[in-house]
């Protein structure tokens, strides 16, 4: 693909049905959970990205039997009950989150000396309060370049552990990402004596941290939460031959905008109301902007109002926050304001998201102000210009639907999508040419 794709207007309401790959945060806590398992588990519906593939290979490097179906969607990985192949080696996590996060826990709690290596992206990236709660537990690190952040060497606190009696307990602060909270729960199984971790922030919980715990259960193990502190019992280990992953919500919901901005139709399959995933809390915004969402036999379906004349909305998006971007770029189509708030951690993601959304919006001559923690936009008719992506996969697919409503617009390093949705500009494409 060209390092610059244009958009093409579509000559009236969209009528769209689609699919949409695997969920990309499932997929990499269902990798680490069938690693951590006891014996060959199998994961179907996996998602085959940027971020997935550091994963795996990760996996790879550290010792650990992986058979990869792509073609199926299927991945087989034989765990080793907790215990990590290989005790030394380097792994590189590009720019992938959850990799990093989760694999720097995974490796913190194992007995073993490792260096973890990351992009220049995932080095801005915030990782102190789960390095300085690693140490606490007994891990060493040493910084290979900025403190605070990747590159690391990490030896891990197993040999530490294990000679300690009753649950391991520890506080954390998760205001920054709810990634650190997932990480240590996710690998809970490591540490026999079972875990009890005191939340500090004000913010205790949120929807990937329901997602952690639920996947955690289908594998065998129950979280306890009072409110204030999470509990993982000794002796809790994963099981479970097989592992079904949901379709992306995340993806799902570039479609939806799509309809809500042509005043169209879109359906997506196999997404239903029962998903986990925090941003089918996305169809409520629509639904309050003026769209008709209905669950229908095969999937979840959107239409958008007639014309596309959306009501505006102000909205708290922390536990959906994703799409915080979506929202953004279909916000000038809306008839009065749309404000986003609660959204201050989104500056810490692959890129500072909300300077994007009011640069990218400003680019289009859209009225907008940021923010601490959010933006307001004004409603407007976008100009032709391009859309800077800042390398970020998210910004590059929601910026696609402000492209649906105006002429020229533009986007910039469209090839970052690989991240997650490696295929979205084809996809569009091919939707566009389709009705």
């Amino acid at each position: 693909m060209s390092n610059v794709y244009q958009i093409k207007k579509p000559g009236g309401p969209i009528h769209w049905v689609t699919e949409v790959p695997g969920s990309k945060s499932i997929t990499n806590r269902a990798l680490l959970m069938a690693a951590l398992s006891e014996g060959t588990v199998k994961l179907q519906g996996v998602l085959f990205s940027d971020d997935s593939r550091y994963f795996l290979s990760s996996l790879e490097k550290l010792g650990y039997s992986v058979r990869v179906m792509e073609q199926e969607k299927c991945v087989e990985i034989e765990g080793t009950g907790g215990v990590i192949p290989r005790q030394n080696g380097e792994i590189y996590v590009g720019s992938a989150g959850t990799a990093a996060r989760f694999l720097t826990a995974m490796l913190g709690v194992a007995e073993g000396s490792y260096v973890i290596q990351a992009s220049e992206q995932m080095k801005k990236r915030p990782m102190r309060p789960l390095f300085e709660i690693l140490k606490k537990l007994g891990a060493e690190i040493i910084y290979l370049e900025k403190e605070g952040y990747l590159p690391i060497q990490i030896t891990g606190a197993g040999a530490f552990l294990r000679e300690k009696e009753g649950p391991i307990r520890m506080e954390l602060d998760i205001s920054e990402s709810t990634q650190f909270l997932s990480a240590l729960l996710l690998v809970s199984p490591m540490v026999h004596q079972g875990m009890k971790i005191r939340i500090t922030s004000n913010k205790k919980g949120g929807s990937y941290i329901r997602i952690t715990r639920k996947i955690m259960e289908s594998f065998g193990i129950q979280v306890a939460f009072d409110g204030e502190q999470y509990e993982v019992p000794a002796g809790a280990a994963y099981s479970g031959e097989s592992y079904q992953i949901e379709p992306d919500m995340s993806a799902a919901c570039y479609f939806y905008g799509a309809a809500a901005v042509t005043g169209g139709y879109a359906k997506v399959k196999n997404i239903h109301f029962d998903c986990m995933q925090g941003d089918l809390r996305f169809l409520n915004v629509l639904e309050q902007m003026g769209c008709r969402v209905r669950e229908e036999e095969d999937g979840i379906s959107v239409t958008g109002p007639l014309g596309g004349k959306l009501s505006g909305i102000e909205v708290d998006m922390n536990d959906f926050s994703d799409q915080a971007l979506t929202l953004a770029a279909i916000a000038p189509y809306a008839r009065e304001n749309v404000h986003i708030h609660h959204v201050a951690h989104i500056r810490g993601q692959e890129c500072d998201r909300l300077h994007a959304i009011v640069e990218n919006l400003m680019r289009a001559g859209i009225v907008c102000e940021e923010e601490p923690d959010g933006v307001r936009i004004h409603p407007g008719q976008p100009k032709p210009c391009r859309i800077e992506t800042f390398d970020d996969h998210r910004v590059a697919m929601a910026f696609s639907l402000m492209g649906l409503g105006a002429d020229g617009i533009e986007i910039i390093n469209p090839d970052c999508c690989k991240k997650t949705f490696a295929e979205y500009f084809q996809v569009l494409d091919r939707l566009l040419t389709s009705f």
